[in-house]
């Protein structure tokens, strides 16, 4: 009876040091710290032009078009300089100047002649048609795709800030239309402090922002 009392002590002793030793590990490892939630991935594809229903599609674009129980037709495809895509069935579909929503009635009408009820959805998964440049003294100058209603500020502020150089009272949009190129100012320090917001404009594709 003693020896069977002596062996249950032994027991319940090496399982509270079995157990000590476990929860000092957990408080240890990061991985048993309170969960965070992360932060979701970016994506390479620009899903704003998914939520802008007046998005017109554009030369360079690329689409995903997607066909219920059509795997055959369904496709990514980019459009061309033309403004035209290429499908099975359809051959060459026009698509610059529509908007997804379009695209999508003018593919089902067309694919009534070949499939019984065809469900198109239009997705614009790359923006590449809607681009301004800025150029000069900025952290990172280059091509930006235009979001809708993006400003002047707005760009400037993706650039990563000014250089040590820069002046920011003397920027400039450089914009061409009907051939014709004209020079718009945007002075940083008024726009920033609340003067002259009106020079905070509206950015349009192929704008350029200089900052000397």
């Amino acid at each position: 009876m003693m020896k069977d009392s002596r062996l249950l002590i032994l027991a319940g002793a090496i399982l509270l040091a079995c157990v000590a030793t476990v929860l000092h590990a957990q408080g240890q490892n990061p991985a048993h710290e309170a969960a965070k939630p992360i932060a979701p991935a970016a994506s390479s594809s620009s899903p704003v032009a998914a939520n802008d229903p007046d998005y017109k599609i554009g030369p360079q674009d690329v689409l995903t078009i997607t066909v219920w129980k059509e795997p055959d037709v369904s496709r990514e495809v980019p459009v061309r300089p033309d403004g035209k895509i290429s499908l099975p069935l359809l051959n060459d579909v026009d698509a610059a100047g529509l908007t997804p929503m379009q695209l999508a009635s003018s593919l089902t009408e067309s694919l009534k002649k070949f499939i019984s009820s065809p469900q198109v959805t239009v997705i614009v998964k790359e923006i590449n048609s809607r681009r301004v440049y800025v150029i000069g003294e900025v952290v990172r100058a280059g091509t930006f795709p235009l979001l809708p209603k993006m400003t002047v500020l707005q760009i400037v502020s993706s650039c990563g800030g000014f250089t040590q150089f820069a002046n920011p009272k003397k920027i400039y949009v450089l914009r061409t239309k009907d051939g014709k190129q004209t020079k718009i100012p945007f002075n940083y320090k008024e726009v920033v402090s609340g003067k002259n917001p009106e020079q905070n404009i509206e950015l349009q594709p192929g704008d350029t922002v200089v900052v000397p």
